[in-house]
């Protein structure tokens, strides 16, 4: 079916799925294939259940005379280009934005700022792969005024594919660091990847880019484009500086040509989000957000999803900080963690995935970060951890780790938890939340 028909057929749905366990009446099933699983085989089941069409790349699944069935020739190829057809369709304007840390808090800040004034679409949770970023697209109405699309990478080339399906007129990309480089193969691989957001804006024109100004690594790659500079340095399109010592973010800013500078109390945990929050402020800036929406926006924003999170339990205070960890965020949360006014404070981290060769190095510079910090109470989860020289407790993974918080709990600590999502650290943060 060429895309034009399978649009019309989009049009009249409710909308689309990949999931067969989650279809609405009316919408359209695309049965994608992974490692493990074939959508294919699930698309008389999300009939079933309410879809008006499936969309089958294997014959086999097709019966003969349903007209509800639509065969292509690649499920997630047909994915991306509708969503593709679609954006292009709306026209709506769109901010990509990528980078290794910081990317989807970034992400969560700009929508609090521009949904102030503006009806917005945003990515929602994580949904910024080649099957996330389509099903965010595909998510516009014609009523949403802007868009801000999240884009990830794991790989060399993995943005330019998110970047020919979203087709972004503007774009941000938070910083780049020392992650995901068993897929990058080196920090120039993901230096090259993230650029490509900027390289793709720069071929299109008539772009605005939102640049870390503290980054000379990103003040490098928007050579050539129009930029909006943001960071610590006075004079900047938008500039500011902490001005407190608590878990808590709080921070002063100030646009260009301003006199007057705003304050702002966060939610957020660390310094370290400074630089995310005046982003979002620089991006509200230039779509016309005003200064005093924009800092209640960001100082009502509570973060989630173990990101950088503050729970107070009975007997501690838990900075959890598990869903993701690489050397560049690491560094930034112990730097802030030993900077912080807290009591006793204790730190559990985890394993950082996914470093390839250098592995064994950098899981050893953190370590000889933590010493030049001067923190002692330090507890270490996983086998990259245990591999490096430290004078430190150490556990093989999680599960050892609670075994032994249950039968003896901290208590009157200032504990940062911080990890690999993989290395389930969550649990941790719970056994230290239950009730003894």
């Amino acid at each position: 079916m060429d895309i034009d028909t399978l649009y019309r057929l989009f049009l009249q749905s409710t909308g689309v799925t990949t999931d067969s366990r989650r279809c609405t009446a009316g919408s359209m099933f695309i049965a994608l294939r992974g490692e493990s699983f074939d959508g294919n085989a699930f698309a008389a089941q999300a009939l079933r259940d309410g879809c008006a069409y499936a969309v089958v790349d294997n014959a086999r699944y097709l019966p003969q005379g349903d007209a509800r069935y639509i065969l292509v020739d690649n499920c997630l190829q047909t994915l991306q280009r509708l969503a593709r057809h679609h954006r292009r369709t709306l026209g709506t304007r769109i901010i990509g934005i990528t980078g290794t840390n910081g990317k989807t808090t970034t992400k969560e800040l700009m929508a609090a700022v521009l949904s102030t004034t503006y009806r917005l679409h945003y990515t929602q949770g994580n949904l910024n792969n080649s099957i996330g970023v389509p099903l965010t697209l595909l998510g516009l109405k014609p009523e949403h005024q802007l868009a801000v699309v999240e884009m990830g990478a794991s790989h060399p080339g993995d943005i330019q594919e998110l970047v020919d399906i979203a087709e972004p007129d503007d774009g941000l990309v938070t910083n780049v660091g020392r992650a995901h480089l068993q897929g990058f193969g080196s920090f120039e691989g993901v230096i090259r990847t993230k650029g490509e957001l900027f390289d793709y804006l720069r071929a299109k024109g008539g772009a605005t880019v939102f640049v870390h100004d503290d980054s000379p690594y990103l003040t490098e790659m928007a050579h050539g484009l129009t930029q909006l500079r943001y960071g610590t340095r006075p004079g900047l399109y938008v500039s500011g500086h902490p001005t407190g010592r608590s878990a808590f973010l709080a921070f002063e800013w100030q646009g260009e040509g301003e006199t007057t500078a705003h304050p702002v109390q966060t939610h957020l945990i660390g310094d370290y989000n400074l630089p995310n929050a005046l982003a979002a402020l620089a991006v509200g800036r230039h779509f016309g957000v005003s200064p005093q929406a924009a800092c209640q926006a960001i100082a009502a924003y509570q973060p989630r999803n173990h990101r950088s999170q503050l729970v107070q339990t009975a007997d501690n205070t838990l900075i959890v900080d598990a869903y993701n960890a690489n050397p560049t965020s690491m560094k930034a949360a112990i730097d802030n963690f030993a900077r912080m006014e807290a009591p006793g404070k204790m730190l559990i981290l985890g394993d950082m995935r996914e470093l390839g060769a250098d592995s064994h190095a950098l899981h050893q510079e953190v370590i000889d970060h933590l010493e030049a910090c001067g923190l002692t109470d330090v507890v270490l989860v996983g086998q990259e951890f245990a591999g490096t020289r430290h004078h430190f407790l150490s556990y093989p993974d999680a599960t050892a780790l609670v075994e032994d918080l249950r039968r003896q709990r901290p208590a009157g600590k200032t504990i940062l938890i911080k990890g690999s999502n993989s290395l389930h650290l969550d649990t941790v943060a719970q056994a230290l939340e239950e009730e003894k």
